[in-house]
């Protein structure tokens, strides 16, 4: 699955072309690397994100093209949260 879709997908950001954006931007990083949106992302694989002062780091736990929203958090398991 690309990145930017599993953001959306997840609910870390809400819409598709807002994570397209940060991933443009040079500020989501997969498994230690700059990722694209078109990164294709794996279970098991850790994501950074860097929001103005804070970052997300979490790690891929299943993938789904679509899941409701009190299903969404099943995608990942969050790692570190800084804000």
């Amino acid at each position: 699955m690309r990145l930017d879709k599993f953001l959306k997908v997840s609910r870390i950001i809400k819409r598709r072309t807002v994570a397209n954006d940060v991933c443009s931007l040079g500020r989501v990083t997969v498994n230690g690397r700059e990722a694209k949106p078109s990164v294709k992302l794996k279970v098991g694989d850790v994501v950074s994100i860097v929001f103005g002062n804070g970052a997300v780091t979490f790690r891929v736990l299943k993938l789904s093209e679509t899941v409701r929203k009190e299903e969404a958090t099943e995608l990942y398991e969050l790692i570190e949260d800084e804000q």
